[in-house]
């Protein structure tokens, strides 16, 4: 991308990737170039000379400011490149009135940034605080000047180096020519001259003629609306005759003082001229030229290779376009509603889960020569849905570490309870008399533990001071029997 505008004498400096100041973390490749020309190019850095160099280009490793030349040739524009915390790029490429430009924040090595603000001759532009990129569109004359970027890094903040943007003319100043004396009568010609920028050659403009400030006949008519032109003679000398006629076409396209379009089409633009004729003479009116313009419809979002669920840091670019539209069409982005860019594409870098959500885009062109239509299409809503980067696996790790801590505390409680019943068990043994051996046969019908004490207190369970022995008596085929009930004393 050339650095500087087309001129027969000047050396060209190119820069890859295409945006300036450029930054050392990129990689970034100078070429000078130089029309007809041959021989070594010399090379300066921070306005010393830096060598010649047989080659034309180079890979920068330093920070600097660089300039090159090439024999025969005068010096190329400069080019900075930098290694600051936080860099404010725009396009390397020369920018015309109509274009559209994006100016985007970016932190050191492509670090996260967050809350993001342009400034435009110190003027804060607004908008929303997470995007970190900027776009103008379409461009016009007011919006060179001075551009910086501010932002936080880490929590901490950090400003940029100033940025100037220059928009240049899309065609000079016009200028109307006309004959300097004029007979009664006679035709008037007058031509309004301008000229296309050099580097648009081929743009083409739309001449409009004012009289007193008012547009002479002349109109534009939006595509399928009725157009009606009528036909007026000042002097009638006897019963008239009409026709109408379309310039490049041969055919007559109706008769009468009026000529009606129903609905006009994409055709119907052009010269149209009526005659009139008493019998006599005929005479032909000045040619009205009229404009169909079409209004913009089906805008549609092209997210290109994005699907519509990505992760944090991803970078996304979503396009807006429009199905037919007349010239100029603007475009607008909302997000949730809410307008956050302007121009036909929309780019986010590094997305964060503030970036879901559902995006559209407003298509817009003006009809009429005082632009008092305005026609609109709304594309179909796209769902972002921005997820975090390894956030499943996250979570995935925290329930196993979760479920193997109960698994191991669960044990833990069961080993305890284990070890303290063996323990009660074996103080069982050694405290309590050896019970006498049941019955070889015989079946229990019933046991009834006797209590030792009667007291007039509610019923609850006392550990008492030594373990006291109760016994169940146990009707049996051989008699009654008694057995241990148990080494805790149960009072009434």
């Amino acid at each position: 991308q050339t650095l500087s505008l087309t001129g027969a004498q000047t050396t060209q400096l190119l820069v890859e990737p295409p945006w300036r100041p450029a930054v050392l973390w990129d990689r970034v490749t100078l070429t000078c170039q130089g029309s007809g020309t041959s021989g070594a190019t010399t090379w300066y850095k921070d306005g010393q000379r830096w060598g010649k160099n047989r080659h034309d280009h180079f890979t920068v490793t330093e920070s600097g400011t660089y300039t090159c030349q090439r024999p025969g040739r005068m010096l190329s524009r400069a080019l900075r490149v930098l290694k600051d915390q936080l860099v404010l790029q725009v396009p390397a490429r020369t920018l015309l009135e109509g274009d559209t430009v994006t100016l985007r924040c970016r932190a050191m090595q492509d670090m996260s940034v967050s809350r993001v603000r342009f400034y435009h001759n110190k003027k804060d532009l607004g908008g929303p605080l997470m995007e970190t990129e900027l776009s103008l569109s379409p461009l016009h004359l007011h919006h060179s000047g001075c551009y910086h970027c501010e932002g936080s890094l880490r929590f901490w903040p950090s400003l940029s180096s100033p940025v100037t943007v220059t928009v240049h003319e899309l065609f000079t100043v016009p200028v109307l020519e006309g004959p300097s004396e004029l007979t009664e009568g006679s035709p008037l010609n007058l031509s309004c001259l301008s000229t296309p920028s050099p580097l648009r050659p081929r743009t083409r403009l739309l001449h409009l003629f004012y009289r007193d400030g008012q547009l002479p006949p002349g109109g534009q008519v939006a595509l399928g609306d009725r157009l009606v032109l009528s036909c007026a003679v000042a002097m009638e000398t006897g019963p008239l005759s009409f026709s109408w006629h379309r310039e490049g076409s041969g055919a007559v396209l109706g008769t009468g003082p009026r000529l009606e379009l129903h609905h006009v089409g994409d055709n119907d633009s052009g010269h149209y001229q009526c005659r009139a004729s008493d019998g006599d003479s005929v005479t032909e009116s000045v040619p009205l030229n009229v404009t169909v313009l079409v209004p913009v419809a089906n805008a549609t979002i092209t997210p290109g290779p994005l699907s519509h669920q990505v992760h944090t840091g991803d970078n996304v670019t979503l396009h807006c376009s429009v199905q037919v539209g007349s010239a100029p069409v603007t475009f607008t982005w909302l997000h949730n509603g809410q307008e956050v860019a302007w121009g036909p594409v929309l780019e986010l870098g590094d997305v964060d889960v503030g970036h879901s959500g559902t995006y559209q885009c407003v298509a817009t062109n003006q009809l009429g020569q005082d632009r008092h239509r305005v026609l609109r299409a709304l594309s179909p809503e796209l769902v972002l849905e921005v997820t975090l980067q390894g956030h499943g696996d996250t979570v995935a790790a925290g329930v196993g570490g979760s479920l193997l801590f109960l698994v191991l505390l669960v044990a833990l409680i069961v080993a305890w309870h284990c070890w303290h019943h063996l323990a009660t068990r074996k103080h069982q043994e050694r405290t309590l008399p050896e019970p006498s051996p049941p019955p070889e046969e015989g079946e229990v019908l019933y046991t009834h533990v006797m209590s030792t004490k009667q007291a007039r207190r509610p019923p609850h369970v006392t550990v008492p001071q030594e373990p006291q022995v109760t016994y169940a008596e146990l009707p049996g085929p051989h008699g009654r029997l008694k057995m241990p009930s148990d080494i805790y004393e149960i009072v009434p």
